[in-house]
């Protein structure tokens, strides 16, 4: 073996390109770490909750209105259906933004 160092052609990827890419590959991993199981049942149960919430205040105004004020109309129902349109709308804004942060999010250049 000689001690002059190894010429590399041109296409072959020296020892410090190797180490970039895969401190590059490392470190994008860790950042994507949280989109996991838990990070999707999280998701699940948050807009789970965005949805539940809106309905049940509805329904429980609606209770409240229809001990207070009797009448023919059903506060319950009417307050029940605003609140479940509410919080699907709520849902819905909330998820379409995360869906557009993920694609704004920069790709992977790895070479």
């Amino acid at each position: 073996m000689s001690d002059e160092p190894r010429k590399t052609s041109k296409h072959e990827p020296t020892f410090a390109g190797q180490v970039g890419a895969k401190a590059a590959r490392k470190l994008k991993a860790r950042r994507n770490v949280t989109q996991g199981i838990w990070f999707g049942l999280g998701m699940m149960g948050l807009i789970g909750w965005s949805v539940a919430i809106p309905t049940l205040l509805g329904a429980t105004l609606g209770l409240w209105l229809d001990r207070r004020f009797p009448g023919g109309r059903s506060w319950t129902l009417a307050l029940l259906v605003a609140g479940l349109t509410i919080g699907c709308l709520n849902a819905w804004f909330w998820v379409s933004k995360e869906d557009k942060a993920m694609r704004d999010d920069p790709e992977d250049y790895d070479e």
